[in-house]
């Protein structure tokens, strides 16, 4: 065969070959794209439906799930989403071992006043814990799972903390958290909206002056507390779609939540309590504990200026131990379904109802946007676990939604990044872990109050008093896995020496017979 017949023809051959390795490249990329971004390979799944769906499990390698397909909107390492002013850099690190290193627990992961030690770093086991009822039945997979490292760079800040809107910014795709197996980091997960009516107390011995180093420099005193309105567009629901419940709304539709937070009430006046005379705003916060059984602590309660009491607030023949004044109740759609149902034997048959009473409400879920677009709208539930359910029903007649708050996702956040970051939070449980309402209650007061007396509070002698102070027979408590109360444990008493409240520890005075603060 002549050389000119064998030219072309090796010509011919290369050009196929080309063709052919840029075709199997494309294949190949879409193949990774989808396997990345979507979760499509059955094999990553562990069987576990997760929290709220119906039909979603557990990943154990891949960073997010997308709720839709759509590799044409997807670059190599990085997320654009058109018209939007976010752009997400996702870089996957996968670590072989649970012994490396980077998946044990560092002292310097926790933010602010408190960090991790041995005791909040022991793994949480399904057998030593149970879950709290309000989460229903659940099941775990407790396979051995793959560590993940988030990390990604927001390329504009503006619209989280001063919530700028245009209707030309998309909706991310939904995350859901069953797709990290621990807590993700993002860059942007400590950043906060501020209130700009935020006032400066004049009190000369209001907590905020305290000098204690780790305080202040956790203690933000202007962070915004409560929702309005216009604290929620798609700027802001960019952001808080990438943390989990009640930190945020992973995992939910824009729409579901929006159409109650468009109803809360505008506020008249930012500051929760008025300021009394003396300048200086006392409160008790009365927890649940049974350490308040037999105290006799109800006249110094009641001589604060305000009292904040949360969930089951039984008073009725307990008046000599707990008090009897209500001025703000913070609670969930649950704690008032089932502390109801639970209580009424102990004459709790309806939340508190004392003249001039401030609401906050805590919304941990989205049945409590459910509860919430239905109680505005004095409607039914017209879907969801409460399905049917009259939530104007529970409040009194008399309810004034001026005197309705509703607390902010960010304020939440920040109580549990900056003051209870559990070693639950890198574990496969995660996203069970919140702080308990008590704590949410008590650091509403710091940020409310300038003198804070905390009574009925877990303490590290919890084991000699029964589970609550209305029980009658004492009981063990029980360690529920979305809680970490050891973290509180410790918290509450180093809040207490560091001089920032005063924690009631039942310390008996053999001369008088009566309970002092320890």
């Amino acid at each position: 065969m002549t050389a000119r017949k064998v030219l072309p023809l090796t010509f011919a051959v290369l050009v196929c070959l080309l063709l052919y390795a840029l075709l199997w490249q494309h294949i190949t990329t879409y193949n990774n794209r989808r396997h990345l971004y979507h979760g499509a390979s059955p094999t990553l799944f562990s069987g576990s439906e997760s929290p709220g769906s119906t039909s979603r499990s557990m990943m154990q390698s891949a960073s997010f799930e997308w709720k839709d397909d759509n590799p044409d909107s997807v670059t190599e390492q990085s997320v654009t989403f058109t018209r939007s002013t976010w752009k997400v850099e996702s870089v996957l690190k996968q670590i072989q071992s649970s012994k490396s290193p980077s998946s044990r627990l560092s002292k310097k992961q926790g933010l602010g006043y408190t960090s991790t030690n041995e005791v909040f770093a022991k793994p949480v086991t399904v057998k030593q814990s149970k879950v709290d009822p309000s989460l229903g039945s659940r099941t775990y997979d407790t396979s051995p799972i793959q560590q993940n490292i988030i990390s990604t760079k927001l390329l504009s800040k503006q619209g989280i903390t001063e919530g700028h809107q245009t209707d030309s910014v998309a909706l991310l795709r939904l995350m859901f958290k069953e797709a990290f197996v621990k807590m993700p980091k993002w860059e942007f997960e400590d950043l906060y909206v501020r209130d700009a009516n935020f006032k400066q107390t004049s009190c000369p011995k209001s907590l905020r002056n305290n000098t204690d180093p780790e305080f202040k420099n956790a203690f933000i005193p202007d962070v915004r507390l409560f929702m309005q309105p216009e604290d929620l567009n798609r700027n802001v629901w960019n952001q808080l779609s990438h943390f989990n419940n009640p930190f945020g709304f992973m995992g939910y539709m824009y729409k579901d939540v929006k159409q109650a937070v468009d109803l809360i009430p505008k506020l008249k006046s930012h500051q929760l309590l008025p300021v009394p005379k003396s300048g200086c705003i006392s409160c008790a916060v009365v927890g649940t504990s049974g350490i308040l059984n037999g105290s006799r602590m109800g006249q110094e309660i009641d001589s604060h200026d305000y009292v904040f009491r949360m969930n089951g607030a039984v008073i009725k023949g307990y008046e000599e131990d707990v008090g009897n004044k209500t001025s703000v109740y913070v609670h969930t759609s649950h704690s008032i379904i089932s502390t109801l149902g639970q209580l009424g034997k102990y004459g709790f048959t309806s939340i508190p109802t004392d003249e001039g009473i401030k609401y906050v409400f805590l919304p941990e879920g989205l049945r409590d946007f459910q509860w919430l677009h239905a109680l505005l709208n004095k409607v039914q539930v017209p879907k969801g676990e409460y399905q049917n359910l009259i939530p104007r029903m529970y409040y009194p007649n008399s309810l004034d939604l001026n005197r309705f708050y509703v607390l902010h996702p960010d304020f939440l956040r920040y109580v549990k990044n900056r003051f209870m970051r559990s070693a639950q939070l890198e574990s496969a449980y995660w996203h069970y872990y919140r702080p308990t309402n008590g704590a949410f209650t008590l650091f509403l007061a710091l940020h409310t109050c300038d003198v804070v007396d905390a009574y009925g509070f877990i303490t590290a002698n919890h084991s000699q008093y029964p589970n609550y102070y209305f029980d009658k027979l004492r009981k063990s408590v029980i360690f529920y896995i979305n809680h970490d109360y050891n973290l509180e444990i410790k918290l509450w008493e180093k809040l207490n020496d560091a001089k920032i409240i005063r924690l009631y520890k039942r310390k008996e005075d053999k001369d008088n017979g009566t309970d002092q603060f320890h």
